[in-house]
């Protein structure tokens, strides 16, 4: 069955190579693809675990996919690569030069420091 959080075989292309490196034993019973898609459904759908479908492989196989991947920091660096390419194609250098963090102006007046609400007693404080 096919899952809209699916690899689509240009976006395994681009990242089996940092799964691809024999890491996770020698016989494998399940493709690393297959892991990887189950991952990125529990991701998506915001799925417990066991509540995998059954065309996955177990939950418990797939976490520990997951888990060994995570410390590792296979993640971490599938996810840096991609943001580099990202920029490239797009006519950027490959690291930012800067960051922005999204946040809300509140007016503020001097006497705001000594008044405010205590969210514990539900009442002014002085």
């Amino acid at each position: 069955m096919n899952y809209s959080s699916d690899l689509t075989d240009e976006q395994w292309c681009v990242i089996k190579g940092h799964f691809d490196t024999g890491e996770y034993g020698k016989s494998r019973k399940h493709s690393k693809r297959i892991l990887i898609d189950a991952v990125f459904y529990v991701i998506k759908t915001g799925c417990q675990w066991h509540l995998l479908p059954k065309d996955f492989p177990p939950y418990k196989t797939v976490y520990s996919f997951y888990k060994r991947a995570k410390d590792k920091g296979i993640w971490v660096e599938m996810m840096k690569d991609l943001v580099e390419k990202s920029r490239m194609r797009m006519g950027r250098s490959a690291d930012p030069s800067y960051g922005l963090i999204d946040s809300q102006s509140v007016k503020t007046t001097s006497a705001a420091e000594k008044r405010g609400i205590d969210g514990g007693k539900k009442g002014k404080r002085s």
